[in-house]
């Protein structure tokens, strides 16, 4: 038999849950063909990433973790269309969903690639709210809009959607 003592504590404790939920705006994930919303992020490096400042740019925004299987097979095709591209009005950030405790192993995976990197706690501004699954990847094109994202980095997609946007 239950105590008043723990029904109550439950229904505390249930109240309060309730109400953090009701009090936290969620946000919903950007809309495509909408503006993007704000991201400022402090890179590992301490530069800071502020999204709205790249206007004029073709920004990929990638959410990834160490733990992911899927995210570690795009990585490279990122990178390698980043470094092919960022020349010619491209910018690429990375943000690891890993725990703080992960770090070491973000700095590791990430020593190999070109583009810069954060991790979702040091978002200091974020329209984007925590993605829902990784990977996931926002293309966002020279006036500041979401044109498309997508779950799965194939050098075709990356062709398709991303190389029409930049100069030629």
């Amino acid at each position: 038999m239950t105590s008043v003592v723990g029904k109550s504590a439950f229904a505390l404790l249930y109240v309060t849950a309730i109400a953090a939920a009701l009090s936290t705006p969620t946000r919903a994930a950007p809309e495509i063909g909408k503006v993007a919303p704000e991201l400022v992020v402090t890179e590992l490096d301490g530069q800071t990433f502020d999204l709205a400042k790249l206007r004029g740019k073709v920004v990929l925004v990638n959410y990834w973790a160490t733990w992911c299987a899927p995210c570690r097979k795009d990585m490279p095709k990122l990178d390698a269309f980043y470094r092919r591209y960022r020349d010619q009005n491209l910018e690429m950030i990375g943000i690891s969903i890993d725990r703080e405790a992960d770090l070491p192993k973000v700095r590791k995976v990430m020593a190999k690639l070109a583009y810069p990197v954060a991790v979702l706690n040091a978002v200091t501004t974020d329209g984007f709210g925590t993605p829902t699954g990784v990977p996931i990847t926002w293309i966002i094109d020279t006036d500041g809009k979401v044109r498309d994202m997508m779950i799965d980095v194939r050098d075709e997609l990356l062709k398709e959607l991303v190389r029409p946007l930049l100069p030629h």
